[in-house]
């Protein structure tokens, strides 16, 4: 990957968005520019960007929410993931396929899509709660005028498209051949324009319906029924059966102020019990180092609870408080040695993911991350609807012993953790990123860049950074650094007895983070070059 063009911090005052592709941030400013809040702007960009990087989220996928509602003061969560199908049993799985769930093709789309659930429930909350004028309609015509009329291609789709030999190759099978290449294959685009004509007309049935209309009614039904037709256990019964939930997100302390993130099912609790575990350190006085090495050892311990005890927290007990008890986490701090790296074997984690930030001038704020887990999800199509169905459920396990085995109307364990840093109750910083398990990492790094070591918010984004374990599918435990780090730094992390391996620098394997810092004159927003969008304000 080449060096990417560099993104300036945007400044602005009234209300700012910064998502991975600048259509998408642009679908959100002009939702701002129309009186439209922070809520508003995140669907826009969301609908937005669920069309234009398409290799990383859909409507087909599924969506988590972190808002701040400057109304009232209160923090929310939305759980917009859905649930596997009342057939997606684990006999029935394991019978068919073994040891895993395959990972493509309408096997692996065995979760209900939460994506659509998700912008109805954040509009109808800014409708009624925050007054806002905006209408649903509005909400989602950026997102059909690019499915309708196309785009050009990101470097990171065209990136993916490239690398997705399995579902754009030779041997790729012809059940994706038929609706997929036609849409997606680079050598099948008419004039390198990326049109999503099917998507379009569902997109236009939504915002005439509104939301429910995925779950219920025609569309919905032409939707199981393609996706039975391509061998999906959803049925129409599953998607009636979807509601999104708002739910109490999670909290810690950190340096004088608070870390916020996602309950189970997603890892929200790992990205907090690493912050937590650095809170008993001097980051600030760290060498380069030194720095890298005491976050990846927070990390590790940190994974052994999540790997431990993730999974639906309706289907098994999940202990965050213990996970998250201060005593706890400082003897386990004690394990932490300057010198010398712990192993720790990973599990395998993937991802495409977006995240998209927004806040605005009466003090709201958004942090949205929608996904298809890998990239293009399951590679279906369903039928004339456009919509890519992801491959979430492929995350299940078959094992019956492991805690997130596999069972009817169950929600997997998720990656995805919108977050936020409050300060005296209000945001501060709010931030995401995509990368599967390197987002906790990816987010203590922008936490501690920015708290701890003092770097603005565009510095802290493209800092290099590093990842360990394994993720986007590579079996690896090594610990990654991107090529811009010193050779001195990446000799004294293998001497403490890290397996550093070097990547190219602006890797996407580090995530494409968006972040907004709210200040008490206005807003900074920064955008990660390493994906193609924008942060922009207004």
């Amino acid at each position: 990957m080449t060096t990417p063009t560099r993104w300036r911090e945007t400044r602005a005052t009234r209300g700012i968005v910064a998502t991975p592709h600048v259509l998408a941030s642009r679908a959100g400013l002009a939702v701002l520019e129309q009186g439209g809040n922070a809520l508003d702007a995140a669907i826009a960009a969301g609908a937005a960007i669920s069309v234009v990087y398409p290799h990383m989220n859909g409507v087909g996928g599924d969506s988590f929410w972190l808002i701040y509602d400057g109304r009232n003061g209160r923090l929310r969560a939305l759980n917009a993931a859905g649930r596997s199908a009342a057939a997606a049993d684990l006999a029935t799985y394991r019978a068919r396929f073994g040891a895993t769930i395959p990972v493509r093709g309408g096997a692996a789309a065995l979760t209900v899509p939460g994506v659509v659930s998700g912008w109805g429930a954040v509009h109808a909350l800014s409708r009624d709660t925050m007054r806002s004028p905006i209408p649903w309609r509005t909400l989602l015509e950026a997102a059909i005028v690019l499915a309708r009329d196309g785009f050009a291609p990101s470097s990171s789709q065209q990136r993916e498209t490239a690398d997705a030999t399995d579902l754009f190759g030779d041997a790729a099978p012809a059940v994706l051949r038929d609706r997929l290449w036609p849409v997606f294959h680079p050598e099948r685009r008419e004039r390198d324009r990326c049109v999503q004509a099917e998507l379009a007309s569902t997109l236009a049935e939504i915002a005439e319906a509104g939301a429910d209309a995925f779950y219920r009614g025609p569309l919905a039904g032409r939707l199981a029924r393609a996706a039975g037709a391509a061998g999906s256990p959803l049925t129409a019964d599953d998607l009636a059966h979807h509601q999104p939930e708002w739910v109490e997100p999670l909290r810690a302390p950190y340096r004088g102020g608070e870390v916020a993130s996602f309950p189970p099912p997603t890892q929200g609790f790992a990205a907090l019990a690493i912050l937590a575990l650095l809170e008993g350190f001097d980051v600030r006085s760290l060498d380069e180092a030194d720095y890298v090495h005491v976050v990846v050892e927070a990390t590790k311990l940190a994974f052994e609870d999540r790997d431990r005890y993730l999974t639906d927290g309706t289907f098994a007990p999940v202990p965050v408080a213990r996970c998250l008890d201060p005593s706890r986490l400082a003897n386990r701090r004690r394990r932490i040695s300057r010198r010398a790296a712990m192993p720790l074997a990973g599990p395998t984690a993937t991802g495409g993911t977006i995240a998209v930030v927004s806040a605005d001038h009466d003090g709201n704020a958004v942090c949205l991350i929608q996904s298809l887990y890998w990239e293009f999800g399951s590679g279906v199509i369903a039928g004339d609807t456009g919509v890519l169905l992801q491959n979430r459920g492929a995350f299940f396990s078959l094992d019956p012993g492991h805690v997130n085995c596999l069972a009817p109307r169950k929600q997997t364990a998720h990656t995805l953790i919108p977050s936020m840093y409050l300060v005296k109750g209000r945001p501060h910083l709010v931030y995401g990123t995509m990368g599967g398990e390197g987002q906790p990492q990816t987010q203590a790094a922008l936490v501690t860049r920015i708290v701890d070591r003092g770097l603005d918010p565009q510095a802290a984004v493209e800092a290099p950074r590093w990842l360990f374990g394994r993720t986007w599918g590579e079996e690896t435990r090594s610990l990654r650094l991107e090529d811009r780090f010193d050779d001195d730094v990446r000799e004294s992390l293998r001497a403490r007895g890290h397996d550093v391996e070097v990547v190219e620098g602006w890797s996407d394997l580090m995530g494409h983070a968006q972040l907004v810092r709210v200040d008490v004159d206005g807003f900074i927003g920064a955008s990660d070059p390493r994906a193609d969008g924008g942060a922009l304000g207004v």
